[in-house]
């Protein structure tokens, strides 16, 4: 099957395992979607991520995290840039989220990152997500 847009494919994929109270959720496997979910582990919102399979058969299993309540740590999660309509700013013009919980996911030269380590390096990209 062809995915139009496989970022917004990882996303919907994590908001429904979320609000299912999943453990964890599988998804296929991409170079991009692996950095992704790299920064999201680094940021503390996935509990674990593990490459399982060979070759063309190669699933991403991402844990899931969750407070002592219960309450998922992912409270929101929106795709920022899309295929029609790109979202690209600068270093200087790198957008923040309000009250500073949570984070803006940026690909750029130097690889997939925050917002903020986007800033602190001096460095723009397409802004793909973001995660509170």
């Amino acid at each position: 099957m062809s995915q139009t847009d496989p970022i917004a494919e990882l996303l919907t994929r994590l908001r429904n395992a979320v609000r299912a109270r999943y453990n964890q959720v599988d998804i296929p496997y991409s170079r991009l979607r692996e950095a992704i979910c790299r920064v999201l582990l680094a940021e503390g919102f996935l509990a674990s991520v593990e490459i399982n399979g060979e070759g063309y058969k190669r699933r991403l299993v991402l844990g899931l995290r969750y407070s002592a309540t219960r309450e998922p740590v992912i409270r929101g999660i929106q795709r920022v840039s899309r295929p029609s309509i790109r979202r690209y700013a600068g270093a200087k013009t790198m957008p923040r989220l309000s009250g500073g919980i949570g984070v803006h996911v940026v690909t750029t030269p130097l690889g997939v990152m925050t917002d903020r380590e986007a800033r602190h390096r001096n460095v723009g990209g397409e802004v793909l997500l973001k995660v509170w």
